[in-house]
């Protein structure tokens, strides 16, 4: 068996297409090597002093060779650092895959290159068959319900998603003004790591985090660390039966691309019936751009289809519909990530 070491190049240095190609359909390959490294804790076993595969083998459960090549294919790709004596030690990849380090990198992988993960997007075919989620087809539920009902994994996908938009909040929090919004309530919030971005750059503001009871289980921990705990109000409850009211923004960040249009019109419809006049909604989400330019937001697009059946939209299918449940779009705020603001008010 031969495959592409990723150096052929064509004349003028760059890879060639069929190169670029064979990579691609890799990719999984190294996803499931990072999954392994993330899931064998590696980086915590080398946290403190390089070690070698024999020493390893038996605090990680695993056959003392095959570990060493393993690293060796860690060392590969830069995520940890071989010495002539076959010792391994982290490199700054390698930190960032610890548990607790910043960028929750760890959690995402465990989850994005999980088994149950990978099972789904399996059906990718099938979706774009369908227009159906091929999530739903392997977990034999909707997505949000499995994770209703298996917790750990439910606290891995709230830390992913911590780290799968890390960017965001803090670029969300600079490039809009909330300075003259008291009351800032985080409908479908999660465990508040948006929420805590924004309070921390706008301190006279106080917040509601709203979101289901086995979502906000893990959210006073991160509010605690952010040191916001005593201005957020924990509420749970479910967004498709009603959202709190009185709120001078309601915030919906990546809420709406999940849900079919039924599901997204009954979520808008009660964050307008709970909206005061001069209230804002703001839906913060990667917008499309309407002409064939690259954008990450094409490829969180399929993910939306394949994984709980919704999709990422461009400003005037954001226009549609808002309209359609009662609210108008002002403006499209960009920020410094991938992500826009979508603003929009009672019409």
């Amino acid at each position: 068996m031969t495959t592409t070491t990723g150096n052929e190049r064509n004349e003028a240095g760059t890879m060639s297409p069929h190169t670029q190609l064979i990579q691609m359909a890799m990719g999984h390959w190294v996803s499931q090597i990072v999954y392994l490294a993330a899931k064998l804790d590696l980086a915590d076993h080398l946290a403190e002093s390089r070690k070698s595969a024999d020493e390893l083998a038996g605090v990680t459960g695993t056959h003392p060779p095959s570990l060493f090549r393993l690293m060796r294919t860690l060392a590969h790709l830069g995520i940890l650092d071989q010495d002539g004596t076959n010792r391994f030690g982290l490199t700054p990849l390698g930190e960032a895959l610890k548990k607790g380090a910043a960028g929750s990198a760890r959690a995402t992988v465990l989850t994005v290159a999980s088994e149950w993960w990978v099972r789904g997007f399996a059906h990718l075919e099938y979706s774009v068959e369908t227009g159906k989620s091929g999530f739903e087809k392997s977990l034999g539920m909707p997505i949000f319900e499995w994770l209703a009902r298996n917790q750990q994994e439910a606290s891995m996908f709230s830390e992913t998603m911590v780290g799968f938009h890390g960017e965001e909040p803090p670029a969300v929090a600079a490039a809009y003004d909330f300075s003259d919004l008291p009351i800032i309530i985080d409908v479908g919030g999660a465990t508040g790591n948006l929420l805590s971005a924004i309070l921390g750059r706008y301190p006279r503001s106080r917040g509601i985090l709203y979101d289901l009871p086995h979502v906000v289980r893990d959210a006073p921990g991160l509010l605690q660390a952010r040191g916001c705990a005593g201005r957020v109000s924990i509420e749970s409850g479910n967004f498709f039966e009603q959202v709190p009211s009185g709120g001078d923004a309601y915030l919906l960040s990546h809420i709406i691309h999940d849900w079919s249009e039924d599901q997204c019109l009954m979520i808008l419809g009660n964050c307008r019936s709970a909206m005061k006049p001069g209230s804002r909604l703001l839906i913060i989400e990667m917008v499309l751009p309407s002409n064939g330019q690259p954008n990450p937001g094409k490829m969180l697009d399929l993910t939306m289809l394949v994984g709980p059946g919704g999709r990422e939209r461009p400003e005037s299918e954001n226009a549609t519909i808002l309209s359609r449940a009662g609210l108008r779009l002002t403006r499209v705020v960009p920020t410094e990530s991938a992500v826009s603001i979508v603003e929009a008010v009672l019409a």
